[in-house]
């Protein structure tokens, strides 16, 4: 929902017809994952993906049946015989779609995401009815019940870079394409300027700690730690360890993150908190220069995120 919830808003206020169609099935090796949607509206607008583009056309048409008929439907696609290539996926695998003209349950359910309130939306798959679950989710993945279609909306995914170093510029502009919402914490206003940080949400001024603080820090929090700097790092690190800051991360060489390990380690922190430390910080991708280091963070931040076979065994 979030990667349409512009379109949606927009074409509503425009008076819009709209209809949608969501993966809530894969099977093989299918392109998109589940939740993925396509919105398609009366005139023909089109936004979103269900397949990356290889069954895109024949599910347009689908969704302009359901806006005559306003049926709600599953729709199987998938690679049977010598047609894939004209209507399929060539790649081999196997989705189901649900398709189902947009409700005012719709328009709440991107109100919500728009506003960034946590919530689980369950869609009936024979009805198309939806209910709005309150609270936290329990889980980041959407699943299949039955008849019943999960699909959890925490906050977006939060980036705050403690640091403003030559490795937080290429750093933050990564997180943004990746879609994050990116907040840069120094204490030194030469470094963290909107000019070096254009595409960041929030700037702050000030200790790491005290901004910290202000901030509400849950499991769609990653926070990359950058300054290499025991003034810096450890009193962040401290506040870090008793969030439920989604990934920790910082920067420095193994003897400087043994170090960091032991002066916790003295200050009463236990193993399984510090275990949640990374550091050194990021994959070895082979590269040291600021952009490879970048990309190195994010690729084991979102290894982490989704349990890949890059992340660290727990």
């Amino acid at each position: 929902m979030r990667e349409i919830a512009a379109e949606y808003s927009a074409w509503r206020q425009d008076g819009e017809r709209l209809a949608l169609a969501t993966v809530v099935s894969t099977w093989g090796s299918s392109p998109r994952p589940l939740g993925s949607r396509l919105l398609v509206s009366g005139s023909g607008r089109m936004a979103g993906s269900v397949s990356n583009g290889c069954i895109e056309g024949a599910v347009f048409e689908e969704l302009r049946n359901t806006l005559k008929n306003g049926e709600a439907r599953l729709v199987d696609f998938g690679v049977a015989d010598d047609l894939a290539f004209e209507v399929g996926l060539a790649c081999g695998g196997h989705i189901q779609l649900f398709l189902q003209k947009a409700t005012e349950q719709h328009d709440r359910a991107v109100e919500l995401v728009v506003a960034e309130r946590p919530f689980t939306l369950r869609t009936d798959l024979t009805s198309g009815a939806l209910e709005f679950l309150p609270g936290p989710p329990a889980s980041e993945l959407p699943r299949r019940d039955g008849d019943r279609f999960e699909e959890p909306f925490g906050r977006p995914p939060h980036l705050v870079i403690i640091g403003a170093i030559h490795i937080a510029v290429p750093l933050h502009r990564l997180a943004r394409v990746m879609g994050y919402r990116v907040t840069v914490v120094d204490a030194r206003s030469k470094f963290a300027t909107e000019e070096r940080f254009p595409e960041a949400d929030e700037m702050i001024i000030a200790w790491p700690d005290d901004a910290l603080k202000g901030m509400e820090v849950d499991r769609s929090t990653a926070v990359v730690i950058l300054t290499h700097d025991p003034k810096f790092d450890l009193p962040a690190l401290r506040s870090l360890l008793k969030t439920d800051a989604g990934y920790l991360g910082a920067i420095g060489s193994r003897k400087t993150s043994q170090n960091r390990l032991e002066q916790l380690r003295s200050e009463g922190f236990t193993e399984e908190q510090l275990a949640r430390i990374h550091g050194p910080i990021g994959l070895d991708l082979g590269g040291r220069g600021a952009e490879e280091t970048a990309l190195a963070i994010l690729a084991e931040l979102t290894a982490d995120r989704f349990g890949g076979a890059a992340a660290r065994p727990s």
